[in-house]
């Protein structure tokens, strides 16, 4: 796709496949036995939730949330809002949040303690990618794909107004 507004390639295909792949083992390894429900963050999620699902070899649960936090465009205040919740209750479930990206993580803070709030056997957060250098609060990241430097991340999920969701790969925004 040619757009002046795609920059730098920051996790090739080939890459985000082989991390995908590796994430499903360790998961399915982690909670054999266990009875675990994927709630992905809408809307970016969604790429790496549907491919993390199919590389997971137990049998799991899918449920999405839909937040959205007031801030500036690319800063996040940590006031969140839920814009769709869950269907069904997670008390005394093995819970994995599953995130495309942590920035500050105040989004992801609140969203612990909400869900946290609910009494689920256990509470996990997977995320594609993080900026540990924006990170504002320090959070329990169990499994991570990668991190990438302090840059609009887009693609595979990740969008700039709505735009560049579907690119196979993660790039920096073009300044």
């Amino acid at each position: 796709m040619r757009d002046p507004k795609i920059g730098e390639m920051l996790v090739q295909p080939d890459q985000l496949k082989h991390r995908v792949r590796e994430l499903g083992a360790e998961i399915s390894r982690d909670y054999a036995e266990r009875d675990l429900l994927l709630v992905g963050v809408l809307k970016g999620a969604v790429f790496f939730l549907a491919d993390l699902m199919r590389q997971i070899d137990i049998p799991c649960e899918v449920d999405f949330m839909a937040v959205a936090s007031y801030g500036s465009a690319t800063d996040s205040s940590g006031v969140v809002r839920i814009l769709k919740d869950l269907d069904r209750p997670i008390e005394d479930r093995d819970v994995l949040i599953v995130e495309d990206i942590v920035d500050s993580g105040l989004t992801l803070q609140y969203l612990l303690r909400n869900l946290g709030a609910r009494d689920p056997r256990s509470l996990e957060v997977c995320s594609l990618l993080t900026k540990p250098e924006r990170r504002k609060v320090e959070l329990p990241i169990r499994y991570t794909g990668f991190e990438i430097p302090h840059r609009f991340a887009i693609g595979y999920g990740l969008d700039s107004g709505e735009r560049y969701r579907n690119l196979p790969y993660v790039a920096a925004l073009a300044d």
